[in-house]
């Protein structure tokens, strides 16, 4: 089954790391990059770019609505995202607990809807 791990982490706590910090977290992303790649379980990732460069768009009563920034503001931001292939969810906790990110803020996990299959419905 697919997941998807979704990394989100507070920029301005991001922004205050030093240079050498920053690079010791790249380089462990680096490590965690290869690891699932050879697993077999990485499918796809991507860093994104600041909220700052975001961009927010709403259709109401046929209108489009175009805003500037993320789509709420929180404490947290999404930052980047991996795709993977695993045999179930505890699996892709497990995956997701090795992120470099899950050390100072929260890695999402979520199974991804498979076109043709009815998506799961929310309970309350």
């Amino acid at each position: 089954m697919k997941y998807m791990l979704l990394i989100h982490d507070d920029e301005k706590a991001w922004a205050k790391l030093s240079e050498a910090e920053r690079g010791k977290i790249y380089a462990e992303y680096g490590q965690f990059g290869q690891s699932v790649k050879t697993s077999g379980n990485y499918l796809a990732g991507a860093q994104l770019q600041p909220t700052t460069m975001a961009t927010s768009v709403r259709v109401r009563e046929g209108k489009r609505l175009v805003t500037d920034g993320p789509f709420a503001e929180t404490r947290e931001q999404l930052g980047g995202y991996y795709l993977v292939e695993a045999k179930d969810l505890d699996e892709a906790i497990g995956i997701a607990a090795r992120i470099p990110s899950a050390k100072m803020g929260t890695i999402e996990v979520r199974p991804v809807g498979e076109m043709g299959q009815p998506a799961a419905t929310a309970t309350v």
